[in-house]
């Protein structure tokens, strides 16, 4: 299939959308909320809850049985979206992650709370790509642009938010407000999505491949639990990592031969066919293994060399996620007001490769501007590329597979996420490990041979000397991790040369290869948004 712009259902009078899509999108922006803030509100109550279930052993699984069940579902509710109508399976998606958020507000242990989190991450696999797949059905890709800034400050809010959001509900109200916060939240979204949306009703014929999405659902498992394991709870060479390496593999070759002989493929492989949408997955991937390699290492960096505070650790990302905010922002007025794109994620590609390479070159010398500075240059660069990668790769595709491209696109940055915190991870714990023993002999390698992350709580029970050599050893490992970022970067460059400019569908002159009549094309999105569901 040949990169095409796909059709977009909205009323373009006037440049303006319709008040009942405005309701819509601020419901779109609470749902997407709710699936980017839990982790970061329930990771500051974790210390409570564990006070209060025990179970210190299974920590590590409330946020994995998350992580596993929304990477999981990612590809299963975008395919159901396309086959059965998005606005039921993205009200049902709601319905679960708030099921699950009640639930495991009112867990009485470690396992219940685990098993709840897990129904709650399956709603949440839900959210995001209903959000992305009916902002695709409702805004041409050319209008799309502007809801950028809206989507990437909603990730910004979340991350500085959370933090902070998480530590005052679980001072004042409990850490079962954690959960608990989502059901108000929750309903508003649900009822505005009922009220307003209105999309066309579909019923497919064709039978759910409960195949394919046994095989990807276990081909994904392995793979979040390979990264997840890998080099924490086993060794990367060990019995268990192997297994799991290989079940991956094979159910994920399984998946792509059953795919081309399915009746209904959960991921149809045509759309890779696309040259567009192959390089925006690729560099969605690299994105996600980027960004969240950076939010994991820069705190700790700033609090363990810099000295800062742990409850404000959402704060110390400012400079890194405002530039990304403000660089989103302008991206999509550009992109909206003249239709082109491409210069976007190769900027992107060459500010993220850039700023990454400055931050390996922090020390225990590096000033906090200094180092604000380089983060900022970073988050220009994912600002360039956060939202850009989604709104070509929706464009790439028949509007018929916008549910399969969204999902696609969100699962490519998951597992990018994933890989980049376990490989920026390992390259972080044996620098750390090594510089410790270098400068501080066995009592240092012995001080951090659980985990390289120490508190700061225990950071001052260290020795003056032990403790200087792991603000060392901390800088080295944030420069190894680092550097991987920036040659990883690199590939997303290289990957934005190769993006053909396709124009995207929507107000504006059209290229001639695209639709010609642009009347016809509003016409049809009027009878789509006002036909009754």
């Amino acid at each position: 299939m040949a990169d095409a712009p796909a059709a977009g259902t909205v009323d373009t009078d006037g440049g303006k959308q319709p008040r009942s899509v405005r309701v819509v999108l601020l419901a779109l922006m609470i749902a997407m909320m709710l699936a980017m803030l839990d982790n970061m509100i329930i990771g500051t109550a974790m210390p409570t809850i564990v006070g209060e279930l025990g179970g210190l052993e299974h920590l590590s699984w409330v946020v994995t049985a998350y992580t596993l069940a929304t990477a999981a579902s990612t590809p299963l509710w975008g395919k159901l979206g396309d086959m059965y109508g998005r606005k039921g399976v993205f009200m049902t998606s709601i319905v679960v992650f708030l099921i699950g958020s009640a639930l495991s507000g009112m867990a009485q242990d470690m396992g219940q709370l685990i098993g709840f989190r897990a129904v709650q991450g399956l709603g949440a696999g839900g959210l995001m790509v209903g959000v992305m797949a009916i902002i695709g059905d409702l805004i041409p890709p050319r209008e799309r642009g502007k809801y950028q800034g809206m989507m990437a400050g909603v990730m910004a809010l979340a991350m500085i938010g959370g933090p902070l959001v998480g530590g005052t509900i679980t001072d004042h109200w409990g850490w079962r407000w954690s959960f608990y916060i989502n059901l108000p939240l929750g309903a508003v979204a649900l009822v505005a999505v009922s009220a307003v949306l209105h999309l066309p009703k579909k019923r497919s014929q064709a039978r759910i491949d409960y195949l394919g999405a046994a095989l990807l659902t276990v081909g994904i498992t392995a793979i979040v639990l390979v990264t997840t394991w890998g080099g924490t709870e086993y060794a990367w060479t060990s019995a268990r990592i192997m297994e799991l390496i290989g079940i991956g593999v094979a159910a994920l070759v399984g998946f792509v031969f059953w795919q081309t002989k399915a009746a209904e493929p959960v991921v149809p492989l045509h759309i890779f066919r696309s040259r567009n949408f192959t390089l925006m997955s690729l560099i969605g991937f690299i994105t996600g293994f980027v960004m969240f390699g950076a939010t994991l290492f820069l705190p700790l960096y700033q609090q363990a060399v810099q000295g800062a505070s742990a409850t404000n650790s959402g704060l110390l990302l400012l400079p890194m996620l405002g530039a990304m905010l403000v660089t989103s922002m302008v991206a999509g007025r550009i992109t909206t007001s003249t239709g082109r794109y491409k210069v976007f994620p190769l900027a992107g590609g060459a500010l993220m490769t850039v700023g990454l390479f400055l931050l390996s070159l922090m020390d225990t010398d590096t000033s906090r501007l200094t180092s604000g500075l380089y983060m900022a240059v970073v988050g220009l660069g994912m600002g360039c590329l956060m939202q850009i990668t989604m709104l070509v790769a929706q464009n790439s595709v028949e509007m018929k597979d916008m549910g399969v491209a969204s999902s696609s696109t969100t699962l490519f940055r998951t597992l990018g996420s994933s890989f980049g915190v376990a490989i920026m991870g390992a390259v972080f714990n044996h620098r750390v490990q090594d510089v410790m023993s270098e400068r501080a002999g066995a009592a240092g390698s012995q001080a951090t041979e659980q985990t390289a992350t120490l508190t700061k709580e225990a950071l001052d029970l260290l020795p003056a000397t032990a403790r200087e050599a792991y603000q060392h050893a901390v800088s080295s490992g944030t420069h190894g991790a680092f550097l991987l970022g920036a040659a990883v970067a690199v590939l997303a460059l290289v990957a934005a040369v190769f993006v053909k400019e396709v124009p995207l569908k929507g107000a504006g002159p059209q290229a001639a290869d695209g639709p010609s009549d642009g009347d016809d094309d509003t016409a049809t999105a009027k009878a789509r948004v006002s036909e009754a569901v």
